[in-house]
């Protein structure tokens, strides 16, 4: 390297956010996978050293972590929202602004969730328990609205709450592989999910 680029990199350092390497590693970790990304990959593409992501993080597994709870966060947090200024609407009101709110969270983050769904094996690494934690506190999410729908009457009681919720978030989270925008409105598939869940 030469002494000119040294600098770059070292001027460059300080501007290397924790978000934006999260920003850049689930970019990477979208397209390569766990496996694929490597530290040293991450820290080129921020402009840093790679000595330098550990300023902020203590290993590649921790930066994954990250990316991966971020993923699963940015989701939870819009279907959150949405019920939360949906007091006194219909259940199917509900479901379609919670469907809707999960696919515009889905796809306007996707390298985030992209990335969480590709490595969630984390290699040979085990899954930590804070990924763990954040994939059940979000079906938490959904179990209740669920349950909520069955109490209302618009779910059959003789439908199984766990299978219709492994249903939807796994329809849902399938979209990644074939959702595009110019083909669907978020807006139509919600109101056909919608009419598919509540069928009598």
């Amino acid at each position: 390297m030469s002494a000119a680029s040294d600098t770059l990199v070292r001027d460059v350092a300080p501007g290397g956010s924790r978000r934006l390497i999260l920003d850049t590693a689930a970019r990477l970790l979208r397209a390569g996978g766990y496996h694929q990304t490597t530290l040293r990959e991450i820290a080129e593409a921020v402009g840093i050293r790679k000595a330098s992501l550990y300023h902020h993080f203590a290993s590649k597994e921790e930066i994954v972590e990250a990316v991966v709870n971020d993923g699963v966060r940015f989701v939870q947090d819009a279907v959150v929202a949405a019920l939360a200024g949906m007091d006194g609407a219909s259940p199917r009101q509900r479901l379609k602004a919670a469907i809707t709110a999960h696919l515009t969270a889905l796809h306007g983050q996707r390298d985030y969730t992209t990335a969480s769904f590709r490595v969630f094996t984390f290699g040979a690494t085990p899954v930590p328990e804070s990924v763990r934690a954040a994939r059940r506190a979000y079906e938490d999410v959904w179990r209740n609205l669920i349950a909520e729908l069955q109490a209302a009457g618009a779910l059959k009681p003789a439908r199984s709450p766990d299978l219709m919720r492994y249903w939807l978030l796994g329809a849902l989270n399938g979209s990644i592989d074939w959702f595009r925008p110019e083909r669907f409105a978020i807006a139509a598939i919600a109101r056909e999910f919608s009419d598919i869940v509540l069928a009598d």
